[in-house]
């Protein structure tokens, strides 16, 4: 990473985390599709229901996983094997710790905040029944997710990617088995996705067991050491409280949408599944400008940080473009493979991606900008950026201008979304000038 043209290494090495992405988010899309196709479209809107929630309760503790990744990095940069061997060994039980924790939560939780979302009563049952079995497999998605940062960190972005084709192959599998043929319903399709993950994440474990570095795991040396548990809450801490928060605004959007009726819900759920396909490739920019940006500041070679920088909104701006147009370009049979009996959610999830889908690429832009922030080692700064910038503006949408008679319509809802992304990103992008700036004459550069 702090060596040879960057071009052409940002495209080899973002290219797994794409594939990754997308086979992360075919779980959910296979939830979804399975759900709608044998069990109907409250099925689908109870699955879908529970997205954003679940993201809320999981997003602090995945931002560990991007502090554990930025601190590998610069300790790879560094040439610093002591800080690298640290951070794996903390980062681990720090996994399994959140995840037990996550489990308990989930479990508890999950209907009386399902209730708080203003949940149908014709959908709240499902829901619930769904995020307890999902939230049963947290552990080792914990795990698997602290592994593969780790991994990608050091330049190894195609073995999650195989491991996680491994588990996707696997959950597809298991739902077609326990729904249609052993006719669980939604119970199924959330164990299905449990029993994947621990797939997923033994694979992982055994790679960083394997591995004849500094990231070399072993079991008998993890414990939490002060100095690498502070790196990784440094970054990590603010990276996951500004991902919660975002949940939080989503959750705020789902309830809003949740007042129209599950034809609403379903339509929304089906549409930002989809749209969720783009995100994920966009968000791989980010994640490749956050580790290329973290060995770079260790190694002190910042003049390729604005190159870096650069390129990643470059190619995430002509990802994010050629994707909106293909998926609003075919919007009318990619949202009929998930709802076959309520034409009328197919137009609901229309609304959305008018407003979403197409502008999408302001979103990828705004995260590219924060990836290289964390890289360097800021995460609070656009944590308090976003949080002004999106989850504040949204919520605040929500409660004042949604709230009036004529703008009370999915439409309202939805515009919200590129307006947040644009103040973010023009904070953030300035910010970024002035940070780097800052660590430059740090350095004595």
């Amino acid at each position: 990473m702090t060596q040879g043209p960057l071009w052409r290494m940002i495209i080899v090495y973002t290219v797994p985390i794409i594939m990754t992405g997308l086979l992360q988010l075919l779980f959910m899309a296979v939830d979804l599709i399975i759900a709608g196709r044998f069990c109907g479209s409250i099925a689908l809107a109870a699955v879908g229901a529970t997205g954003a929630l679940i993201n809320l309760i999981v997003n602090l503790f995945i931002g560990f996983s991007i502090g554990a990744g930025v601190g590998v990095a610069q300790g790879v940069g560094a040439r610093d094997d002591g800080q690298v061997s640290s951070i794996v060994h903390t980062a681990i039980p720090t996994a399994i710790l959140s995840g037990l924790g996550l489990t308990i939560a989930g479990i508890i939780f999950a209907r009386p905040l399902l209730l708080m979302m203003a949940t149908p009563e014709n959908v709240i049952d499902q829901s619930t029944a769904y995020m307890r079995m999902y939230f049963s497999g947290m552990t080792f998605m914990m795990v698997f997710n602290f592994g593969a940062s780790i991994l990608r960190a050091v330049g190894d972005t195609s073995t999650p990617l195989i491991y996680l084709s491994m588990a996707g192959v696997l959950n597809v599998l298991l739902n077609l088995i326990f729904v249609p043929v052993c006719g669980m319903g939604v119970e199924g399709v959330g164990l299905a996705t449990a029993i994947s993950q621990i797939l997923a994440a033994g694979l992982v474990v055994r790679d960083l067991m394997r591995r004849d570095d500094a990231c070399r795991l072993f079991p008998k040396k993890m414990r939490f050491h002060r100095n690498a548990l502070r790196k990784i809450i440094m970054v990590g801490l603010p990276a996951g409280i500004q991902g919660s928060l975002f949940s939080v605004s989503n959750v705020v959007i789902q309830s809003s949408v949740n007042s129209f009726g599950h034809i609403a819900m379903t339509g929304n759920a089906a549409a930002a599944n989809i749209e969720g396909f783009e995100y994920v490739c966009m968000n791989a920019f980010q994640q490749t400008s956050m580790n290329f940006t973290g060995q770079n500041a260790g190694a002190r070679k910042f003049d390729r940080v604005s190159s870096i920088t650069g390129l990643c909104l470059l190619y995430v701006t002509i990802v994010g473009l050629v994707l909106s147009a293909l998926i609003y370009g075919f919007r009318n049979p990619l949202l009929g493979m998930y709802i076959i009996d309520e034409t009328e959610a197919i137009q609901c999830g229309i609304i959305r991606m008018s407003y979403v889908c197409l502008p999408y690429f302001l979103c990828g832009i705004m995260d590219t900008v924060t990836g290289s922030l964390r890289g360097l080692g800021y995460s609070t700064l656009p944590m308090v950026t976003a949080i002004l910038g999106v989850v504040v503006f949204r919520v605040g949408w929500i409660l004042t201008v949604f709230r009036i008679d004529e703008f009370h319509t999915l439409d309202s809802i939805y515009v919200s979304y590129p307006i947040s992304w644009i103040l973010t990103f023009a904070a953030e992008i300035i910010m970024f000038f002035v940070v780097l700036k800052k660590v430059r004459r740090h350095a004595g550069l």
